[in-house]
């Protein structure tokens, strides 16, 4: 069966806000190794964008494989946490302890969306309060109330919601309120905005604020180091909860710290977490201090997640990750990639940002900050033709990011560094004849 073939039938019975990439040249991955995908017209390209962020060590990777298989020849893949799951408590206490929260608490879910469900749910209870502060272009799930705390049009399906959100401002450097900033009027004007939106338009308690050390879908756009730790220190006023959304930011990722949030010089009470601890397979969560996890009065469990595949997998990637150090790896194989992209002087490119494996261009017309969606989609289908996959993102659709694998060696890494500098080129080049 064609790609073409496959794609009418998905069109058919899938609805039609759930995008497939490259439009009618939709690709269908039916085999990876290492950094590398095929397609079922045969093709194999270098992955850089990891399935969202998600294929975190690659594909086919023995010890996940065969760790997975040893859960599998038990007969056992789900028991429900009714009943005690090894693989679930030995995961939770790796968890707890790299969380660097004293006397953590760990609840297992499926995917970031839940996870992020569950620590709103429990940030309510503590607080008493359905108040809730996030920040602009960020973005939490899907679902009914981590919709409500996301600051990103294009991905807010509806208006309603079962929480009171106010926005504080991005740290975006290009437009908006922090625009031109230095770091440190950045960090300045983020507190004041924090201290201005709690005076303002909340009202009595608030449970929390969420944020995301970098925004994922937002472009990765980061706030300074430090941030987190002022507006922290505000909340502690007011007895507001931190959550660290690090969905996209955990396990090594940024190269400098295995959280996000440590680059802030804070703890939050919450952190939650999903997509590479998996390396695929649906696994999730929320990490935090026992007094506030302990907060929830019913009865509450997650069927499928930490079960006991889904758990077998997260141990051995995360066992995985600290053995080899892909930490340290991220950091190196990043810097890569982000020194070359900033050496090219390119006048599309309005900012090339990230850290370690986190790694975002954005698109402008040249001579301004206005977003060139054009010039993003050009840059993304070139490089699909040099055979390298990217993601796209930002709040205007004119941010290439990637997030590749964090076993990504040096070699892979300029390897992809080439191929976006020439579709960056060649982007500009349509550009000028455009």
């Amino acid at each position: 069966m064609s790609d073409n073939d496959l794609l009418a039938r998905h069109r058919a019975v899938m609805p039609n806000w759930m995008p497939v990439y490259y439009g009618d040249d939709a690709l269908e991955i039916v085999s990876g190794s290492g950094r590398r995908v095929t397609c079922s017209d045969g093709r194999t390209y270098l992955d850089f964008f990891g399935g969202v962020l998600t294929n975190m060590i690659g594909y086919d990777i023995a010890e996940i494989n065969e760790a997975v298989q040893r859960q599998l020849a038990t007969g056992v893949v789900h028991t429900s946490t009714l009943y005690l799951i090894r693989q679930q408590v030995e995961l939770a206490e790796k968890i707890a302890r790299l969380s660097g929260i004293p006397d953590a608490r760990v609840f297992l879910t499926n995917s970031g969306t839940e996870a992020n469900e569950t620590a709103l749910m429990v940030a309510t209870n503590v607080r008493r309060s359905s108040q809730v502060l996030a920040i602009k272009n960020s973005y939490h799930g899907r679902t009914f109330a981590t919709m409500a705390i996301t600051g990103h049009r294009s991905w807010s399906g509806s208006a309603l919601s079962p929480l009171q959100v106010s926005f504080l401002a991005s740290a975006d450097k290009l437009r908006g309120r922090m625009a031109g900033m230095s770091d440190g009027d950045i960090a300045e004007a983020a507190v004041d905005d924090l201290r201005e939106v709690l005076a303002t338009v909340t009202a009595g308690d608030v449970a929390a604020l969420i944020a995301e050390p970098i925004q994922g879908v937002g472009g990765f756009v980061a706030a300074p180091d430090g941030v987190l730790g002022a507006y922290q220190k505000v909340l502690s006023e007011h007895g507001i909860l931190l959550i660290a959304d690090e969905v996209q930011t955990g396990w090594g990722r940024t190269g400098e710290h295995f959280w996000g949030y440590q680059a802030h010089g804070v703890t939050p009470d919450l952190i939650t977490f999903a997509k590479g601890i998996g390396n695929g397979f649906a696994l999730g969560g929320v990490v935090g201090r026992a007094e506030v996890m302990n907060a929830v009065p019913a009865i509450s469990f997650s069927t499928f997640g930490g079960n006991p595949l889904s758990a077998a997998a997260g141990n051995a990637v995360l066992d995985y990750v600290l053995d080899r150090d892909l930490q340290r790896n991220a950091a190196r194989t990043g810097s890569i990639i982000l020194d070359g992209l900033r050496k090219l002087d390119l006048p599309i490119v309005g900012e090339v940002r990230g850290r370690g494996l986190m790694i975002a261009i954005e698109l402008v017309r040249p001579g301004t900050t206005e977003p060139d969606p054009a010039a993003t989609l050009r840059v993304f289908d070139e490089c699909k033709a040099g055979g390298l996959l990217v993601g796209k993102g930002g709040l205007y659709q004119n941010v290439i990011r990637m997030g590749p694998p964090l076993t990504l060696t040096e070699d892979e890494a300029r390897e992809g560094l080439d191929i976006l500098a020439e579709a960056l080129r060649r982007a500009e080049a349509a550009q000028r004849v455009g």
